[in-house]
């Protein structure tokens, strides 16, 4: 029997290309990648929804995690960035260089995936399909079920394994096409929707590039633009600071031993996390944007506790006024920032 290595997201396209390969007897395997920039779910899991996607298929599936390697991707991709810091071309030859890799492993003859072409801007065009399979090495071993009509007949095709008449030829980023198709395949609860990448949120793509472009961007450091408001005091300190509880574990959890906390004495509010070269007049900041963030911000002065994070060093506390919401603003992360040299 034929075997095909599905590239499963979770989604519901890939979902479907699943199916249509399924109805042609043909042995599916399925792979799926997570990084630190997922966000699938409300939860940000992945992984979970891959594997119950897999379980109702009834095929296996294999998680990888490629954060690390994809990271540095992000920092300097060879194919550029999509409209806010998504290095989509970049992203998807790294995975089908290691989908190519797990194919010879396993035994598996082709390369499937949920792609739709036009539905993306960047990476779901034919020319920028025919880089992605260049540079992964894999160019006629991908089969795009969904859209397959509307390109080249793969190796698969020319030699019998998949009937290129059952294919489909979906186009565009309507879903109709693929709803109704859901439909035929009793597929009730659709998994969430491809394209589940922080990197295409514009917010969080602000907040990853100024990160890139002020220090060596680690996992730690991506896990944190996740949470809390994040401000620049300069090109190497910035301070975050949490929303609300569920924030300040995270914060907390997150924080380095050289970090500094701090949190409003005697009252509730936000823990905040200074990170960088830290200075007495940048902590003197740090604690008066504690200060802005809790009820604290309407009394005229306020005691903020200050320590380094990870150890027992000695608490101090500073009476600051809280910042007004006009000069916080002033710092929080929403554009490319514009530092002054000095």
């Amino acid at each position: 029997m034929a075997k095909a290595l599905a590239l499963l997201s979770g989604g519901l396209d890939s979902t479907l290309a699943i199916r249509v390969i399924q109805e042609q007897e043909i042995e599916v395997i399925a792979l799926n990648f997570v990084t630190v920039f997922c966000r699938c779910t409300s939860h940000g899991n992945c992984k979970l929804e891959a594997v119950k996607v897999s379980e109702k298929l009834k095929v296996p599936i294999k998680v990888i995690n490629t954060t690390e390697r994809f990271l540095e991707l992000v920092k300097k991709p060879k194919f550029g960035y999509g409209k806010n810091m998504n290095p989509c071309i970049d992203c998807r030859i790294n995975i089908f260089r290691t989908a190519g890799e797990y194919m010879k492993e396993i035994g598996a003859d082709f390369i499937i995936t949920g792609e739709v072409l036009g539905q993306r801007p960047m990476s779901q065009r034919k020319e920028a399909m025919k880089i992605i399979d260049r540079e992964a090495n894999l160019t006629g071993f991908v089969l795009r079920p969904l859209c397959a009509k509307h390109l080249e007949p793969t190796i698969p095709e020319k030699l019998g394994i998949v009937d290129r008449e059952k294919l489909l030829q979906i186009r565009g980023r309507s879903r109709k096409d693929q709803i109704q198709l859901a439909d035929v395949f009793q597929i009730k609860d659709y998994p969430c929707s491809a394209g589940g990448c922080l990197l295409t949120d514009p917010e969080f793509g602000h907040r990853m590039r100024d990160l890139v472009q002020t220090s060596d961007a680690s996992v730690n450091d991506v896990n944190l633009l996740k949470v809390g408001r994040h401000f620049r005091l300069d090109q190497k300190t910035k301070v975050i600071v949490g929303r609300n509880e569920e924030d300040n574990i995270r914060v907390a959890t997150l924080s380095k031993e050289d970090d500094l906390l701090l949190n409003l004495v005697d009252m509730p509010g936000p823990l905040t996390l200074m990170r960088g070269e830290i200075t007495e007049a940048k902590i003197e900041i740090a604690a008066r944007l504690t200060a802005r963030y809790g009820k604290s911000q309407y009394l005229p002065f306020v005691k903020v506790s200050v320590k380094q994070a990870r150890k027992d060093a000695p608490v101090r506390i500073l009476e600051v006024a809280p910042m007004s919401q006009e000069e916080a603003d002033k710092r929080i992360i929403k554009k490319i920032p514009v530092y002054s040299e000095h």
